[in-house]
């Protein structure tokens, strides 16, 4: 068993069957033993996966040229910061250097009391821990995890506590009132229903809200919206591991990755409530070529020999035609006038 397994299954076996929530801040943040305290590093060839940071310089170098022009569109204020939320092993700095920079991951780094620029989160939020839930008769119920037989088990707890069901009637597709109860397929298709629901998302939007005077968040992720939500009857956590995507997410906890897919809706009318105004919600690949375009991706394909330059190329290329795809930009205003 692995550490985080032995510290989970000690609590369950004080305790009791806990919440999905619980065993995914553990199996991922515990101080020692989580997946992104550990010592051996998760990402590139050696590790589980590639995010688009690896792809460097020219990621670093499109998302400093599409800040620029959100920081453009603000006066170029002499203050202007750029905080990175998921900063990890810091390989955004040396891109955004040109200004304040600051690196936060959770629960490690100084979020900025007030400061107007850029909040830049990618693949932050799809890390937070989520709760997770099974529709039963139109009724969301609360997804525990056991430990039995010597591996951890999914169990069926009872009703969802209320601030949990009113994420789940507010942003997702479900449940049975939203249907007609005389729908067979629409009848089946709510009882097979796994959900999570993600408040914690929602805690960081109000405390992004809190400090940011003026300014962006500019949030990278994969997700969906409400009207998407009937798109995932399984739910959409997923671990990896050696490049591997994988169901089982309550496997080795501590030795893979947990994710959840972003709910954007979400984030948008939260957002909203906390000041916000979307500005876009579109594919990475659109938020690419808006930074790239003014000149032609001169600036990000020119290299001092050829083989640099043919790699750039290629790194473009990959997230172009493959991450920019499967990735969604969400770009809010907070303070000051839409930019348009």
């Amino acid at each position: 068993m692995t550490a985080a397994g032995r510290v989970l299954a000690d609590e369950i076996a004080r305790g009791g069957a806990i919440p999905f929530r619980r065993f995914m801040e553990v199996a991922l943040y515990h101080p020692q033993h989580g997946y992104y305290r550990r010592r051996k590093d998760p990402f590139g060839i050696g590790g589980d996966f590639f995010t688009a940071e690896q792809l460097q310089p020219v990621f670093g170098l499109l998302m400093a040229a599409r800040i620029r022009q959100l920081a453009n569109a603000m006066g170029n204020p002499a203050d202007f910061t750029v905080v990175e939320l998921g900063a990890g092993r810091r390989e955004m700095a040396p891109a955004f250097s040109e200004w304040r920079y600051v690196p936060v991951d959770i629960e490690a780094g100084e979020f900025p009391l007030r400061f107007r620029g850029v909040v830049f989160a990618n693949e932050f939020f799809d890390a937070l821990p989520v709760e997770a839930a099974i529709v039963r008769q139109g009724k969301y119920l609360e997804r525990r995890v056991g430990f039995h037989d010597g591996r951890f088990q999914w169990e069926t707890g009872g009703a969802v506590p209320a601030p949990i069901e009113q994420y789940l009637l507010r942003y997702g597709a479900l449940p049975a009132a939203q249907s007609d109860d005389d729908d067979e397929d629409a009848e089946r298709y709510r009882e097979r229903t796994l959900v999570e629901a993600g408040t914690e998302a929602l805690a960081w939007m109000e405390r992004i809200a809190g400090a940011l005077e003026e300014g962006y968040l500019f949030a990278i992720d994969y997700g969906y919206t409400r009207a998407e939500t009937i798109r995932f009857p399984r739910g959409t956590l997923m671990s990896y591991r050696r490049h591997v995507a994988r169901e089982d997410v309550l496997e080795n906890p501590g030795e893979q990755d947990i994710t959840a897919h972003v709910n954007f809706t979400a984030l948008e009318e939260h957002g909203r409530q906390c000041g916000f105004h979307l500005e876009s919600l579109q594919t990475l690949t659109r938020t690419l070529l808006e930074a790239g375009e003014p000149d032609q991706f001169a600036s990000v394909l020119s290299a001092a020999d050829a083989g640099e330059a043919l790699r750039r190329r290629m790194q473009l290329k990959t997230m172009l035609a493959g991450m920019g795809e499967t990735f969604r930009v969400l770009l809010a205003r907070r303070g000051g006038g839409k930019t348009g």
